[in-house]
C-alpha cells in the first residue's frame, strides 16, 4: 500500500510541473499577433486612366505580385482617385503605382487624377483653380506642376518607400517627389502610349524584378536593356524602342 502511494507522489510531481509549462505556453501563443500581421505593408494602385485605357490581367498580375510579397493593396479607379486622396493620403503607403496620363490647356502641362470637376471642390481647391494649377475643363480633374510642388513639401513623403508613375512626362514631376521624401521612384521620360497595353507590360517585368528581390536599378536596367542593345530592326522603316523608364532617389532600395 505504501508502495502504491509513493508511486503516485512521484508521478504527481513530475506531471504537475509539466501541465503548467504547457499551459503558460498556450497563454503566451494566443497574446503574441501573427507574423504576417505584423510584417505587412500597404500599396496603392492609382489607376487616373481605367475608363478609357483599362489595364486588364496587367493590372491583376501587378496586385497579385504585391500581395505574393506581403503587400496589403488598394486599387482606386477613374473617379476614385481625388484630390483629397492624393493631398492627404499618399504618405499612408510604402509602395504606390500611379497611372495616368497628361495633356495641355492654355500651354501648361497637366495630368489626369480621375476625378470629375464640381462647383464644390472648386470651392474647396479656390486658389488652385484661380491659379491655373487644376484644370477641370475637360470634366475631369487634373494637376500641374505647380499643384505638385505646391501641396508636397519636404518631407511631406517620407513613408513612401517606391513609387512608379506609369504616365506620360511623369520626370517633369517625379523629382519633385523625391524632394518631398519618396525614398526611390521610376518614372517615364517622355510620351507614354497605352495602344496595345505596351508600357503596362512593361510595368509588369519592372514590379516582377522588384518584387523577385532586385534594386530599383537593376529592375529597370533589366527591363530597358533588352531593348536598348537590340538596335537591328526588321525593317529599315522601323523606328527602335527603347522603355521611357529611368529612376530618381536611391537606386539601391528594394520594396521586398
Amino acid at each position: 500500500m505504501r508502495k502504491t502511494v509513493l508511486i503516485a507522489i512521484i508521478i504527481a510531481v513530475v506531471i504537475l510541473p509539466l501541465s503548467t509549462a504547457n499551459q503558460v505556453h498556450a497563454t503566451n501563443a494566443l497574446i503574441s499577433p501573427p507574423l504576417f500581421a505584423m510584417t505587412q505593408k500597404k500599396a496603392v494602385i492609382l489607376d487616373s486612366l481605367d475608363k478609357v485605357y483599362p489595364m486588364g490581367l496587367y493590372g491583376k498580375l501587378i496586385i497579385d505580385q504585391l500581395q505574393s510579397v506581403g503587400y496589403q493593396v488598394t486599387l482606386l479607379k477613374n473617379g476614385n482617385v481625388t484630390l483629397d486622396f492624393l493631398v492627404n493620403q499618399l504618405n499612408n503607403y510604402s509602395l504606390i503605382i500611379w497611372r495616368t496620363d497628361s495633356y495641355t490647356w492654355q500651354h501648361r502641362e497637366f495630368w489626369y487624377v480621375g476625378q470629375l470637376a464640381n462647383s464644390a471642390l472648386q470651392a474647396e481647391y479656390a486658389s488652385d483653380f484661380v491659379q491655373g494649377w487644376i484644370n477641370g475643363n475637360g470634366g475631369i480633374v487634373g494637376v500641374s506642376l505647380e499643384f505638385i510642388m505646391e501641396h508636397f513639401p519636404a518631407k511631406s513623403l517620407t513613408n513612401v518607400k517606391f513609387m512608379l508613375l506609369i504616365a506620360t512626362d511623369s520626370n517633369v514631376f517625379g523629382p519633385v517627389l523625391v524632394n518631398s521624401g519618396v525614398a526611390a521612384l521610376v518614372y517615364c521620360n517622355g510620351p507614354v502610349s497605352l495602344s496595345f497595353s505596351l508600357i503596362d507590360d512593361l510595368a509588369g517585368q519592372l514590379m516582377s524584378y522588384l518584387v523577385g528581390g532586385q534594386s530599383v536599378y537593376s529592375a529597370v536596367y533589366n527591363t530597358v536593356s533588352p531593348f536598348v542593345q537590340n538596335t537591328q530592326t526588321e525593317d529599315p522603316l522601323d523606328n527602335s524602342y527603347a522603355p521611357p523608364f529611368w529612376f530618381a532617389g536611391d537606386s539601391t532600395v528594394v520594396i521586398t
